[in-house]
């Protein structure tokens, strides 16, 4: 296991997602591109990040806004370019950002060259790139397995197709066929893909739903109980998350790793336990980071972060952790109100690699998109709304569409963006943007924060978390107080301490003994 003085850009870094279509239009269509991730290089590496994963940039018919693939080798002349991608790969480098791309290996868009050849006839040398199967006796799927997207009404995993009388598997949407794994042939394509994408400089990949790769070879059926189920996911044991995933985890890693100090990140799915989760870094031959999700659906509330914090980091033992509280897919972090500096700070504090997404620096608002704009075809059941709401424009300026393009954008710009904007709050030195630079400044120059061990404060009030932060020549102690109330705390007395930051921005230097937390109030203290 790699030791902290020894330690990749990765496990001391923090890693910020774009969703490139709401980023920044240099082109005046309305929509993000590469030039506009590029042109505001200078912004991300002012703010303090080290990485920047962008959402799927591939040629695509955008149904799932690049998760449904048509050429694995390209870039959708939406975004732009082969040539615009090097030239951002190029001045990222220059600044010393890193670059991962999202990469979606588990389907493709039905209409991807190779389904097309594989939809043709049942005896196209691609037909067995994609998983098809005759109907059972009474015309029936051939499995009872469920469809993710389908889950609220459950559907088919399965779709007719007339032309030649046999089903094809889609985990997601029928515009989003199953590739199939134990074909040696889609292996290597997709092994091919990366390779072409490592050659350009690129610094590491998220692998979407990875945990989904391998179906049960027999093609048995769940039970009843499960196939009914409520949690269907969590209880099903034959339509995803076989024992050959991490087999071809393996063989993706052995590909990625061929080129030094490169990451794989994989999204797993969110309710998997921490001794779960812990199997897919494969004792140093699995994924580098597999998602964690944990954090995500909790309450901004001290015994419970703490319970599960705790849990995880029980289960990892010297695996590099991660956390990740908002993404293109869940709310932003603004839904915890009050709390959304209190996250921040637990964000950029807690041991492993942070996960931000792009405009939770500014404390962006989820946008309650209205029926006619929306775009997004699918709906977050568990929220009871599309993804729109947290895929709206980047909040430059507080010009028109907040600099964010010189037309009307794909999707609405957020009302307050007039106050809500980069400009504005970097010119209010008390403004989420400034804790967010001063989080990611603190954390990059404190080895305590970025490579050190963790360990809970015991014998605090329930409505506070704090925990340590430990490294050779570094300590850290970070103190939350999740509460509407003001909370007392003593520190330690065999050390003098300071504030080194805090969320209201106010306050720093020497601390009495006895510190007083206000309201929300988090702050990170040093031994002077």
């Amino acid at each position: 296991m790699t030791q902290p003085n020894e330690s990749t850009w990765w496990q001391r870094g923090t890693v910020y997602q774009i969703y490139p279509r709401s980023f920044k239009d240099t082109t005046g269509d309305g929509v993000g591109d590469l030039r506009g991730i590029t042109e505001k290089l200078e912004y991300l590496e002012w703010l303090g990040v080290d990485a920047l994963w962008l959402s799927p940039i591939f040629p695509s018919p955008m149904r799932d806004f690049g998760y449904d693939v048509s050429d694995y080798k390209g870039v959708d002349p939406l975004f732009g370019t082969l040539e615009d991608f090097n030239d951002l790969i190029r001045e990222a480098h220059a600044r010393d950002l890193k670059i991962i791309l999202d990469f979606v290996p588990n389907h493709s868009s039905d209409e991807h060259p190779w389904f097309v050849e594989s939809r043709s006839s049942k005896d196209n040398p691609k037909r067995d790139w994609y998983i098809w199967h005759d109907a059972k006796e009474d015309g029936s799927p051939p499995t009872n397995w469920r469809s993710v997207n389908g889950l609220e009404t459950p559907g088919s995993i399965w779709n007719w197709d007339e032309a030649t009388q046999q089903y094809y598997l889609a985990s997601f949407s029928p515009f989003q066929p199953d590739l199939n794994w134990r074909n040696e042939e889609v292996k290597e394509a997709l092994a091919d893909a990366l390779r072409f994408w490592l050659e350009r400089g690129v610094d590491g990949f998220r692998i979407d739903m990875i945990d989904f790769l391998s179906k049960d070879a027999e093609l048995r059926d769940e039970p009843p109980e499960t196939a009914q189920a409520d949690d269907y996911l969590a209880a099903a044991t034959y339509q995803m998350n076989r024992p050959e995933t991490h087999d071809y985890i393996r063989e993706m890693r052995r590909t990625v790793h061929d080129y030094p100090e490169r990451v794989m990140v994989g999204e797993v799915l969110y309710f998997l336990s921490p001794e779960q989760l812990n199997a897919f870094y494969g004792d140093g031959s699995g994924l580098d980071l597999p998602f964690h999700f944990g954090l995500m659906f909790l309450p901004l509330d001290a015994k419970a972060l703490r319970t599960k914090i705790d849990a995880y980091e029980a289960a990892l033992g010297d695996n590099q952790p991660n956390y990740n509280l908002a993404n293109h897919d869940m709310p932003r972090l603004s839904r915890h109100g009050a709390g959304s500096r209190l996250a921040a700070m637990l964000l950029l504090t807690l041991r492993g690699t942070p996960f931000l997404y792009y405009g939770d620096e500014l404390n962006m608002a989820n946008v309650d998109v209205p029926p006619e704009k929306q775009q997004d075809p699918f709906v977050i059941y568990e929220i009871g709304m599309t993804r729109d709401g947290m895929r709206t424009p980047m909040q430059w300026d507080s010009e028109r569409y907040a600099g964010f393009s010189n037309v009307e954008p794909w999707l609405p710009v957020a009302e307050d963006y007039e106050r809500i904007n980069v400009e504005a709050e970097k010119q209010d030195k008390t403004s989420m943007l400034w804790l967010y630079k001063g989080l990611l400044e603190l954390r990059r120059a404190t080895p305590a924060l970025h490579i050190g061990s963790y360990g809970p404060l015991d014998e605090t009030p329930d409505t506070l978390f704090g925990y340590w932060r430990e490294s050779e020549g570094s300590r850290a102690l970070v103190l939350l107080n999740f509460s509407a109330e003001e909370q007392e705390v003593t520190l330690p007395a065999e050390e003098a301490w300071s504030v080194a930051l805090s969320t209201l921005l106010d306050r720093n230097g020497k601390a009495e003994q006895t510190l007083r937390l206000r309201p929300f109030e988090g702050v990170i203290l040093q031994p002077t």
